[in-house]
This record gives structure tokens, C-alpha cells and sequence, in this order.
């Protein structure tokens, strides 16, 4: 190549390199957490841009000269509201670079409920909103549907116990409404999200809080009315707000998502061949608890307890990690396997590894068993928490069967044989050891989680029951330690470890194992790899596939109540 060419080939890679950059956000789209455990996640996933990169990728972007203007998308997509006040919290710090944060949106709901996207948008300096599109910011719903009336007409007879009042998975099957402790517990939930949601609006805004309720009344709201009352602050199709983005960087400047964004970070501190990095470990626990190996279903992730306490021995033993995070994502499941993860984090505390666990969405019942040992729990104002009880049952359908000519006939030996069977109702010796065995599961939750909190049984108990709060006011009532996302755990994490603040931290994901020790047959069962292939379990045992079929909580006794879809 001639001198010439190799000197314009070279100032065109320096300049590509030097452009200024517009980082593009897609937050219509889920964000995925934690680490493929097998091939079919793992393609699933490649496409995702994942929560933790977003998240570092802001931090450092805020502090990237080259970086000018970040530009999200918005409007559409599913997005629990911890996740979103999670993401809002990144971009409010990333803005306090001085740099500009700009959200668009089709529409905040197209005749349908907009207020998580609009709520997650008012973290940004501007709000674009297309000509056409609406800003549905209409309040929030909770809806459970109740089947006891199908049942009745399909002979089916449902019997469950529950430890208390507030543990209502089984409601759907033996009521056909709320009851008093389901309703109380429901309202309160919705008026905490959304008073967080109003309080969140009205300071990005500038509005009193008053009038975004009122504003709430008037929805949908048209782009013109939205633009009149400071919702919004320009309207627009994709091609204006882009073009008024890039005049704003440059002509020159260039486009990147964020996912695909990437610049080492150059440190001030000695280089790491001779100064070693701190490390946290990040362990995740996402999906419905059970026994086993984690894996995928079609309804999302399952948290097998043998690989995430095999990721937790993992850390604990590394002598390079200094402190955990245990990301909980999870409704809970099964008993036995929320223990056992338990336990584990007891052990990691106890080689002397500070544990914080960084609460999602979602992180009741058994997702609230598995943190309640740990030093220290943030979870978002948002997240979904406690649900401190239990609940087993049965459902008995041989009336239905009767009906449609199915004959069964069986032999036991010994008076409780019958207990599990579909067949037969619970006798009073039966019914005597599910009472006994409710009792022994939830006292043993209701102690631990005391034990773990500093608190005593009676105060545990009071807010038990099987209730489920909000992380706000979980954080009131000693369930949880501080409000933040995933980057506040990591900093406390670092303070329990005693990090020095300037120190370089590396945060990696356990277990970290080899393409090639994924496919290795391990040598023993501490191996890494040996628990990282998924594997398929249930959390009601032979009961799994009615439980599932009709609408009970598959992942086990430990379950919460229902998981919220906000609307």
C-alpha cells in the first residue's frame, strides 16, 4: 500500500477513534442479569444488552470526554419499577456529569398503561414524544383472578393450609375475592409504588405532587396537552430527535449503543502487573427457587440451589475475592433449596467474606429466605419483599373424575399414606401433619429471619404472616437495610470489605468457568463446573403439573403469593 494510503487509512481509524460519540439506549427491550448457565440462554441472551454492562457502561461514560450525549428509547416493553428506578438512579448519575440524558418515545402507552416507561423517562433531561403518541399516566392496578367457582363446577375440592392471614397464593383456588388480609395487603402495595412513582415525577418535572395526580385523571394525554402541562419537553418523530441529537455532538459525530459500548479505563493507580486489583464477586440468584441445577424454563430463569451454593463456595474460597453480592431476582420456591442457599451464605460470612445482597424486582418469600442472612440488603423502593410464610396443599379431584367415568382403586400400608394423593381428602391425621409441618417451616423462617435481622421473633412475626411489602416500606419495618440498586450493594460491599476508596475493584460473576470446564466432567463436586449445566426440577414434587396447570405458584411451598403485574 502506498505511504499515502496507509497515512489516510491511518487518520481515518484516528478519527473514527476521536469522534464524538451519541450512545444509544434501547429500554424498550429486557435487560438481562446474570450469566448463561447453558447453550439456550446463553443464545437467547446474545442479542440482550444486560443490566450490569448498561449500568458500568454509564458510570463510564459519564466520565468519557469522548462521550457527548446519551439517547434512550422508551414507551413500550415490560419493566418491573425496581428495575426502572434501578436504571433511573444510573441516569440521574450520569447526568451529573453535566452531560445531556435525552429520552424518546413512540407513545407512553397506546391505549394502553404507560406510567412505568413515563415514569422511567423523567430521569432524563428531555422527553420526546411522537406527534400521535399519548402519555398514559394513569395510576396503577393489581388484579388477582379467582378460579374457586371453576373448581366447584369441575368437583374439584382445593385444600391447602397457609401460615398467616397474608400468605394467599392458595386464595385464587379458595375464595372468589379478596379477602380482608389479601385486599390490605394489596392497597397498601399499590399506594407505595405509586406514591414513589408521583413523588419521582414530580421532582424530575418540577410539578407538585398534586398536580401529577391530577394529571393521572386526565389520562391518556395527547402530546399537545402533555408538551401544555410539563410532561414532556419536545414533540417529534425518531428522525427530528436524532437529528437534533447529532447537531448537538457534530456532524461528525458517531452512533453507538451502549451494549456494544467499550473503553478501557485508564487508572491513576500502579499498573496491575504490579498492583492486583481488589475483586467482588457477584453471585446471581434469578427465578423461582428449587433443588437442583439453575436452568430455563418457557415461564424465565429457575435458581437451582446446587449451583448457586456451588458459586457462593466458589467466592468464599477464592482467596483473590474479598466480598459477595447476591443479586436476588426471585418469587421463592421451594423450602428446602431456599435453605440450603441460606446456609451457604451463613458459611461465605463465616471464612470471613463480607455477603450484600442486591435485591431486583422481586425478592419474597424464599427470595427473601436466601438474603435474610447476609450482612446488609438494599432492594429498591419498588422491589417486592418479605412474604415471610408458607403454604402446602392439595387439590382433590376424584369428583371431577367420578364424573368423567375415571375409576381408581389402591392399596396403602400405614394411616398417612394417602396424604399426597389427588384421590383422597385429607383425614384429621392428615390434616394433623400438614398443621404440623406449616408450623415447623415457618417458625424456622420467622427465627432465622430475626436472627439475621437483630430482631426478635414477636417483631418478625408481626410483619410476617406471609405479607409482602414493598422495599420502601420494608426498609421501615427492619426487613431491609437501605434503599439503592446493584451499584449501591457493590459499594457497600466494598465498605464491609474495607476497601480503601481509591483502590481498583474488580466486580466478576460467579462461578467463572472455562467454556472448556463447562464441558469437562468435573472431578468432584466442588468442581465449578459441577454445578453449572441446567438441569430440570420441580418445587411441588408429583404435584407439579396440576399446580402448575392450575395457576398455583409451580416453584414450591415457599412461593410467593402472586408476583404483581403492574397495569
Amino acid at each position: 500500500m502506498p505511504v499515502k494510503s496507509v497515512k489516510d487509512a491511518v487518520q481515518k481509524v484516528a478519527s473514527r477513534q476521536s469522534a464524538a460519540l451519541v450512545l444509544e439506549l434501547d429500554l424498550t427491550e429486557p435487560l438481562a442479569q446474570g450469566v448463561p448457565g447453558d447453550p439456550v440462554s446463553a443464545l437467547m441472551q446474545r442479542r440482550q444488552a444486560r443490566l450490569k454492562d448498561v449500568l458500568d457502561g454509564l458510570r463510564t461514560a459519564a466520565a468519557d470526554e469522548q462521550v457527548e450525549i446519551l439517547l434512550a428509547k422508551v414507551g413500550s416493553g415490560r419493566i418491573g419499577f425496581a428495575r426502572a428506578q434501578e436504571l433511573r438512579d444510573a441516569v440521574l448519575a450520569f447526568r451529573a456529569s453535566g452531560k445531556p440524558a435525552i429520552a424518546w418515545a413512540e407513545s407512553f402507552g397506546e391505549w394502553s398503561p404507560g406510567v412505568v416507561p413515563y415514569y422511567l423517562a423523567t430521569a432524563f433531561d428531555e422527553i420526546w414524544l411522537q406527534p400521535i403518541g399519548d402519555v398514559t399516566f394513569n395510576g396503577l392496578t393489581l388484579g388477582t383472578s379467582f378460579v374457586r367457582g371453576a373448581l366447584d363446577r369441575l368437583e374439584i375440592e382445593p385444600q391447602f393450609g397457609q401460615r398467616y392471614e397474608y400468605k394467599n397464593a392458595a386464595d385464587m383456588l379458595l375464595r372468589s375475592t379478596y379477602s380482608d388480609a389479601h385486599r390490605e395487603a394489596a392497597q397498601r402495595m399499590a399506594t407505595s409504588v405509586f406514591d414513589q412513582v408521583v413523588s419521582g415525577v414530580a421532582a424530575a418535572r418540577g410539578l407538585p405532587a398534586e398536580r401529577v395526580r391530577e394529571l393521572a385523571e386526565q389520562a391518556p394525554i395527547s402530546a399537545e396537552d402533555a408538551l401544555a402541562a410539563g410532561l414532556i419537553d419536545r414533540i417529534g418523530y425518531r428522525d427530528e430527535v436524532y437529528a437534533d441529537a447529532r447537531n448537538r455532538a457534530g456532524d461528525s459525530s458517531k452512533l453507538l449503543y451502549l451494549s456494544r459500548y467499550a473503553r478501557p479505563v485508564v487508572s491513576v493507580q500502579a499498573p496491575r502487573a504490579v498492583r492486583k486489583p481488589r475483586t467482588i464477586a457477584l453471585v446471581w440468584g434469578l427465578g423461582a427457587i428449587g433443588t437442583g441445577r439453575s436452568g430455563r424454563r418457557p415461564d424465565g430463569p429457575r435458581m437451582g440451589s446446587d449451583t448457586v451454593t456451588a458459586a457462593l463456595r466458589a467466592a468464599a474460597s477464592d482467596k483473590r475475592v474479598d466480598a459477595i453480592v447476591f443479586r436476588v431476582d426471585s418469587p421463592g420456591g421451594s423450602a428446602v433449596a431456599s435453605d440450603a442457599i441460606w446456609r451457604e451464605v451463613g458459611q461465605a460470612r463465616a471464612a470471613g467474606k463480607p455477603v450484600v445482597v442486591s435485591m431486583g424486582d422481586v425478592a419474597g418469600s424464599g427470595g427473601y429466605y436466601v438474603a435474610m442472612g447476609a450482612d446488609a440488603i438494599v432492594a429498591e423502593p419498588a422491589t417486592i419483599t418479605g412474604s415471610i410464610g408458607v403454604l402446602a396443599g392439595k387439590l382433590v379431584a376424584d369428583g371431577l373424575l367420578d364424573r368423567l367415568g375415571v375409576s381408581y382403586d389402591s392399596v396403602a400400608v400405614g394411616s398417612l399414606a394417602r396424604m399426597f394423593s389427588t384421590r383422597a381428602p385429607y383425614g384429621p391425621a392428615e390434616r394433623d401433619a400438614l398443621e404440623r409441618w406449616l408450623d415447623r417451616i415457618y417458625e424456622a423462617f420467622v427465627g432465622k429471619a430475626a436472627a439475621g435481622r437483630g430482631l426478635s421473633r414477636d417483631e418478625v412475626h408481626a410483619v410476617a404472616k406471609g405479607r409482602v411489602w414493598t422495599g420502601a416500606d420494608a426498609v421501615e419495618r427492619g426487613l431491609v437495610d437501605e434503599l439503592g440498586g446493584l451499584d449501591r450493594a457493590v459499594e457497600l460491599a466494598r465498605e464491609r470489605a474495607r476497601i480503601p476508596a481509591g483502590a481498583e475493584v474488580d466486580v466478576v460473576s460467579y462461578p467463572a468457568v472455562s467454556p472448556f470446564a463447562r464441558v469437562r466432567p468435573p472431578h468432584s463436586s466442588e468442581s465449578p463446573g459441577a454445578a453449572d449445566a441446567a438441569a430440570l426440577w420441580e418445587g411441588w414434587g408429583s404435584f407439579a403439573a396440576m399446580a402448575a396447570r392450575l395457576g398455583l405458584p409451580a416453584a414450591g411451598p415457599l412461593a410467593m403469593p402472586w408476583v404483581p403485574t403492574w397495569s
